[in-house]
């Protein structure tokens, strides 16, 4: 089961656009453990974390994992050893380049393991070489969040920290009083409003309805409504509405606009096909926020993750009724509250004309449902990771079982000639210049003398954040288009981020953009890799 008290905080941005063609689908490997939650870790790993269960995947004790971090070239997953249950936590990155895992359930066992109750846990993951077998860092009884949270959301903050919001103090499906905490923190601790280290209240998670959405003021602890969410549309669990903040482009004064996948669904129903999708994006940033679109589509689907590849949005996962969790509808299918699984993805274009903005064309049909508990995410050799479904409360083959398989999906942009980085700055500093070489193969040389002599038309410079992934949210994704000005033969001009709350300090993945064809990623430092700032007085209460 799952259950969320906060409204989507995490989005998927966009990356490049290229002209249609044939995308392609392979099955290459098995997770290990079920592919509940999700991070990119470095170019040739992902690391994965489950709940506790009776997973193949065994520890060096022989006793079920539910970590592992998959390698993306052998296609093998390597177990980790956790301590607390890490079943529905949350996860984001610190500005030195550590992912937190936070919040999970209480004590289980499962297959002779026993998970420890890890409702207030803080697990800490410091990416290594794939042969260097780092493993999950956990003390519960020293680092531990200041109360209990099942389902918290995560956010990267501009002093390099972690927001921790939401949550509840214990299992349930639907939200109620009783479970509730409204409440946030930070990792690590901060002194800060007046809660020297302490959970702060927030009224708007005592108030919120399935419509409501706010912005948070952290530094000042100010809540700004915003307009409800138009024609009764929900976006919260069980209705596992997705979203996309929509790239921050520096010709557009990196203005804010999220893509909201939303459901208009009058009950809770398993077998209902007559609800529809819309997308409604909220624009205008916190002056003056409104809603445009409201774009109805039968072709989304119900936990279903929006994200990617081109400036089309990829919509993939899911079913096409039902709800998400699992044993609490009638007529389950198994124990899931979902059915009629979704096989293909959908591309969404916000440039295309109305009512030819959703498409399958193009687009492989996998075998393998992607219920609840699947995951996915961009890689950063511009391919798609598909993960995971376990509508279950422990591993089984009946109707919508354990999956353990994983999926790449290849977009068009692949099978093209594709700009290679040969180098580029390991720190990229903020609103300064940095430099980029890379080599374009197959270019056209110009005649002409000067500036760049190649036949471009376009050249750019983005970061991404790949997030952290879980239930179709993804806390953080975000996509900065930099100015890119070009020099010399192959070399970028790029001017970084103007301020952190554009692009947080810490990790991102920069691409080079030629033509609406990506390069493959390569890892930076956003700022100096400095760890966030640590308040002892505050970790002490």
């Amino acid at each position: 089961m799952a259950w969320s008290t906060f409204t989507l905080l995490a989005f998927i941005p966009c990356l490049f656009a290229s002209a249609r063609g044939a995308w392609t689908l392979n099955q290459p490997g098995t997770t290990g453990v079920g592919a509940m939650q999700i991070a990119v870790v470095s170019s040739d790993t992902v690391l994965i974390i489950d709940k506790i269960e009776n997973n193949p995947l065994k520890d060096a004790e022989g006793k079920p994992a539910w970590a592992s971090v998959y390698s993306l070239k052998s296609h093998t997953a390597r177990p980790l050893k956790l301590v607390t249950n890490s079943f529905c936590a949350g996860g984001g990155w610190l500005s030195n380049g550590t992912m937190v895992n936070i919040g999970g359930n209480p004590v289980v066992e499962s297959g002779g393991g026993k998970a420890e109750n890890g409702l207030q846990g803080v697990r800490l993951y410091n990416p290594c070489a794939e042969n260097e077998n780092c493993e999950i860092f956990e003390s519960p009884n020293r680092i531990r969040l200041t109360s209990a949270r099942w389902y918290p959301s995560g956010a990267r903050l501009s002093d390099g920290s972690l927001l921790i919001i939401g949550g509840a103090y214990g299992g349930g499906w639907t939200n109620f009083k009783e479970l509730n905490n409204p409440t946030y923190e930070f990792y690590p601790p901060k002194n800060i409003n007046g809660f020297n280290g302490l959970q702060i209240p927030s009224q708007f998670l005592v108030d919120s309805t399935p419509i409501n959405l706010v912005m948070l003021d952290w530094q000042r602890n100010v809540e700004t409504r915003l307009p409800d969410l138009p024609n009764g549309q929900r976006i919260t669990y069980p209705m596992s509405g997705a979203g996309v903040m929509l790239p921050l482009r520096w010709d557009k004064a990196f203005a804010a606009e999220i893509l909201m996948c939303v459901a208009r669904i009058p009950r809770y129903r398993l077998k209902r096909q007559d609800h529809s999708w819309e997308f409604t994006v909220l624009e205008n940033g916190p002056q003056q926020p409104g809603y445009k679109e409201g774009l109805a589509s039968r072709k989304a689907s119900n936990t279903m993750e929006v994200f990617c590849c081109q400036l089309a949005r990829l919509i993939i996962n899911g079913a096409s009724t039902g709800t998400a969790g699992y044993a609490n509808l009638k007529d389950q299918v198994g124990v899931s509250n979902a059915d009629n699984p979704v096989f293909q993805p959908v591309l969404y274009d916000p440039d295309a004309p109305a009512g030819k903005r959703f498409s399958r064309e193009g687009l492989p049909t996998s075998n393998i449902p992607r219920m609840y508990h699947s995951v996915a995410t961009l890689l950063p050799s511009g391919a798609i990771f598909v993960a995971g479904s376990n509508p279950n409360e422990d591993v089984t083959e009946r109707t919508y079982g354990t999956e353990y398989r994983t999926e790449i999906l290849y977009p068009d942009y692949m099978s093209k000639p594709r700009p290679v980085i040969t180098r580029v700055p390991d720190n990229i500093e903020y609103n300064r210049f940095n430099r980029v070489i890379f080599s374009m193969p197959g270019a056209k040389r110009s005649h002409r003398r000067g500036i760049f002599d190649f036949f471009f038309k376009k050249v750019e410079v983005v970061l991404m954040d790949f997030g952290f992934a879980t239930h179709g949210v993804h806390m953080d994704q975000r996509l900065v288009s930099l100015a890119t000005f070009t020099y010399g033969k192959r070399h970028l001009q790029f001017q970084g981020p103007p301020n952190p709350n554009v692009y947080p300090p810490g990790p991102a993945w920069l691409f080079v953009i030629v033509d609406g064809v990506p390069s493959e990623a390569v890892k930076v430092m956003v700022g100096e890799g400095r760890s966030p700032p640590v308040d002892l007085g505050a970790i002490e209460k």
